[in-house]
């Protein structure tokens, strides 16, 4: 048998982008599952909510925007430290970068190799890496809730950390007048969970809770479409928990009865692959996935820091 593809090293086709437009100045842009964007027009600015790989692909979006408005850029929001979400930002030209406080101090810890390791795995969202100017460094952060007045008649934007999920600082912003959830990577639509930094338990439980406590009407994932209506998004939602509870029952299973890693990866496989496997980025993501719930279950609170040569490791372990 051929031994697969490094990540996504292989996937060099281009995904049709799809541009939505949720409400009046709300927009979400999706792409057949790659990082998903959006904005949200305050009176006389926007909102821009993540900022892609790179800040030519940055402004590939950008110029998708123009044609709706022309309003400067005051915030951009980044949901979590990643370097496809964030490493475009300069292209914003925003007065202020929002993220968490957790966001910038794992810039600060882990940026710089998160950075190699992604552009590795995903060559493709990596377009004119050559124009990231460095790390991006959120100018103003928050532990909580941060709440972002949008003029006029638009109502407010709330910016919230709901939980350690995906990584240990994302946050989602919530739109209640529109009721209209920027969810980030703490839910995927039809899109596999990418889990390497993740704290799956709290992810599953107490986080999830937060997120479907808001009672959205529409919600942007990370990657996937746009899912619209209260029942699809909570669906969406529980898609989201069952993948990190198979997981995290598949795992433990094997850890508790004293088996290996290898045996860890092809177990959580498929019991995942018959729902989720043809879902973008599931063979990519599951053996980093895997990786990391096997030390969290062991007992390592936080995630090892993944470099290029890690990743090159575990690939081989577990997909070679």
């Amino acid at each position: 048998m051929a031994q697969k593809a490094f990540a996504s090293s292989a996937d060099l086709d281009e995904k049709e982008q799809t541009l939505e437009v949720l409400a009046d100045g709300v927009y979400a842009l999706t792409a057949e599952g790659d990082p998903n964007v959006g904005a949200i027009e305050g009176e006389d600015f926007v909102v821009a909510f993540e900022a892609l790989a790179t800040p030519v692909a940055a402004q590939d979006w950008l110029k998708l925007l123009r044609r709706h408005t022309d309003k400067p850029v005051r915030y951009l929001v980044l949901s979590h430290y990643h370097a496809v979400r964030v490493l475009g930002a300069s292209a914003f030209d925003a007065e202020v970068i929002v993220a968490h406080e957790n966001t910038r101090a794992l810039v600060a810890e882990r940026g710089k190799e998160d950075w190699e390791s992604e552009f590795g795995r995903m060559p493709r969202l990596a377009k004119g890496a050559d124009s990231v100017p460095g790390l991006t460094w959120p100018t103003l952060t928050f532990s909580d809730r941060l709440t972002i007045d949008l003029g006029g008649d638009r109502g407010d934007l709330v910016l919230q950390y709901c939980g350690r999920g995906h990584t240990e600082g994302d946050i989602v912003a919530w739109l209640p007048r529109q009721r209209i959830l920027y969810a980030g990577d703490l839910v995927e639509a039809e899109a596999a969970l990418y889990t390497g930094d993740a704290f799956h338990r709290d992810w599953a439980s107490s986080t999830l809770d937060r997120v479907r406590d808001f009672g959205a009407e529409a919600l942007i994932g990370g990657r996937g479409g746009v899912t619209k209506g209260r029942d699809a998004v909570d669906a969406a939602i529980e898609q989201t928990r069952e993948f990190l509870r198979v997981m995290i029952r598949e795992v433990g299973a094997v850890q508790q009865a004293g088996g290996m890693l290898k045996e860890a990866f092809e177990r959580t496989h498929a019991a995942l692959a018959p729902q989720y496997g043809r879902w973008p980025i599931f063979e990519h993501c599951l053996p980093f996935d895997v990786s990391r719930l096997w030390d969290e279950l062991s007992g390592i609170e936080r995630p090892v820091i993944w470099t290029a040569e890690r990743d090159r490791e575990v690939w081989d372990q577990l997909q070679g």
